[in-house]
């Protein structure tokens, strides 16, 4: 009964989403939106691909940090399987690429996946930890709007559990590893696979591992900064940095989980109403809100598919 329950409650959420997006569209005014769109700078709008490409790239190279320690010292690999991940994230929903990637890496270098989960799971928490750095510095430092600043109390909430996480994940001694005890049974097989994601998790988290990652997360973050406000030049819109800065924060507040493909329309929805709160035309925004998810989804995706075009068409 519970199961039912969640499924209709999910099919609830969806289709409560679809329909305040179709309301959203039906606002908005597409023939100003393409205006805009068709006047953007192409060079510019080059340049900001080039930059989001690097910040991607920076995310490879920080789940790279943890998978060397694990047996997987192949940086190429990584930002394969990064790409890849990513391009598939696009068209899937709740991140799905996510899970591919621990499978592409477990079976190119025979790592056993409960390995790989936990260094991708450093690699996500850092990922989170980067944004909430960010909003706590936009947060000290900037003329953010009230919707915003109320996330104030949150934000250092989350850097005291940040901080004490870190803490312990580096000072935990390790545990015994299971690998060579025999599991009967699917309970002693999921509490193995866990015991061996604990014990890899302990082993990869040190002091210098996670200050790499830290200092990854603060430039993928800077870059996607720099990606969302060349964009807005390109367009000629010309939202303030710390107007892009709260868009950014904005819009990423879901990216744990997707509720649409790329979350296309709720991106749109959510950085049009960010700019609107500083005084932009609701419209321009649109416009430069789509040029933002052009550019990191089709050359992504298109490269993801080149690096690692195994990963995105065999079923196998």
């Amino acid at each position: 009964m519970n199961r039912g329950f969640g499924k209709w409650g999910r099919v609830l959420v969806t289709i409560a989403i679809v329909v305040g997006l179709v309301i959203f569209a039906r606002t908005v005014n597409w023939h100003d939106t393409w205006a805009q769109i068709r006047k953007a700078k192409a060079g510019v709008l080059l340049l900001a691909t080039a930059v989001n490409l690097v910040s991607l790239a920076a995310k490879g190279v920080r789940w790279w940090v943890f998978l060397r320690p694990i047996g997987s010292p192949s940086l190429w690999l990584a930002l394969r399987a990064t790409f890849a991940g990513a391009g598939l994230s696009n068209v899937l929903v709740a991140n799905g690429g996510e899970a591919a990637r621990v499978i592409f890496v477990s079976r190119a270098t025979q790592i056993p996946s409960e390995k790989v989960l936990a260094t991708l799971a450093l690699e996500r928490m850092f990922e989170l930890v980067g944004y909430v750095v960010m909003l706590v510095l936009a947060l000290s430092f900037l003329d953010l709007p009230p919707s915003i600043v109320r996330m104030r109390f949150l934000a250092w909430a989350a850097v005291v559990v940040i901080v004490v996480l870190f803490v312990h994940l580096i000072r935990r001694p390790p545990l015994a590893d299971t690998a060579a005890v025999p599991a009967v049974g699917w309970r002693s097989r999921t509490k193995q696979y866990g015991q061996r994601f604990l014990h890899t998790l302990g082993g990869i988290s040190t002091g210098p591992r996670f200050g790499w990652a830290m200092a990854l997360s603060v430039v993928g973050w800077a870059l996607q900064v720099a990606t969302y406000h060349l964009t807005a030049m390109a367009a000629g819109f010309d939202l303030p940095l710390v107007g892009t800065v709260a868009a950014l924060l904005v819009v990423n507040v879901g990216f744990v989980v997707r509720t649409t493909p790329g979350n296309v329309g709720i991106f749109q929805m959510m950085y049009a109403v960010t700019a609107a709160g500083f005084g932009m035309d609701r419209n321009q925004a649109i416009a430069v809100a789509l040029l933002i998810q052009a550019l990191q989804i089709i050359p992504v995706t298109l490269l993801g598919i080149g690096m690692a075009p195994e990963f995105i068409f065999k079923r196998k």
